[in-house]
Order: C-alpha cells, then structure tokens, then sequence
C-alpha cells in the first residue's frame, strides 16, 4: 500500500492512498493549521471504528441479523505529555434493531476485534482498547 499527504498551506493538506479518494487534514490554528479538517489523531480513531463496523456488519449480514440501524460511539483518551498518544480507547456499538440476539452481537464483535480488523490489531499493542455494546428495540414500522 502507498499514499502521499501534500501540503496545501502551513499545517493543512489532502491525502490519498490507494483507493485513490483525497481527504483533507488539518490540525488546530494553535499549531498552524487552519482549523478546516479532521485532525490525523481523529482520523485514527474514525479508521478504527469504520475498520471494526465493516467487520461487524459483514458478519451480522452472513448471519442475516435485520438490523435497522448501527453506530459505534467511540471515546478515546490521550496522555497530557507529548506525543499525546492514545492511552484507553472505548468502543461502544450501538445496534438498532426488533429482538436482536445478543450473542450473535457479541460474536461479530469478538471476531472483528481479535482476527479481523487490521487497525485494531494495530493499535492493541500500545493502547487498551475496551468494547461494549447496547442495543436500542425500535419496532418495526407497519406499511399502511
């Protein structure tokens, strides 16, 4: 895999790999960004949870789990002292859905966590990362 990051002025720039799709980065006006992008340390955390959700998706679809909707709410804290890195990461999925079994959920989680997802496997080694999982009933709305 390649990628390039070129600078588009101080401390903001675009980003591709090679999918080939530009995203744009930025950091704080404090530091000389301008303030008009995802940071690189917010990038890290949505490849993570985009990285774990495809992964959980992908199973449940091969299990045919209905789900009516998915997110993962992801909270992260850094170390005061540079370089700041993560210290503790917390996954929380969230599966909406009419009588979700929830261990269909926790398998899906368990396999994207500890042999799928390549940003995980990653990241485990310096920082905890810790999941858990909720799920919301939302009843199925009747066509008239």
């Amino acid at each position: 895999m390649k990628a390039v990051v070129k600078q588009i002025e101080s401390c903001s720039f675009i980003g591709k790999a090679d999918s080939n799709h530009w995203v744009s980065i930025d950091t704080k006006k404090e530091v000389s960004g301008s303030d008009a992008a995802a940071h690189p340390m917010e990038l890290v955390l949505l490849a993570l949870g985009s990285c774990t959700g495809c992964d959980v998706i992908s199973i449940l679809q091969k299990k045919k789990v209905p789900l009516q909707d998915f997110e993962i709410h992801i909270d992260a804290e850094r170390a005061e002292e540079h370089p700041r890195v993560f210290t503790k990461i917390h996954l929380e999925y969230v599966f909406v859905g009419t009588g979700l079994n929830s261990t269909h959920l926790e398998r899906a989680i368990e396999l994207s966590q500890q042999k799928y997802c390549p940003v995980s496997a990653m990241l485990r080694p310096s920082v905890p990362i810790i999941t858990s999982y909720r799920i919301v009933e939302k009843q199925q709305q009747k066509q008239q």
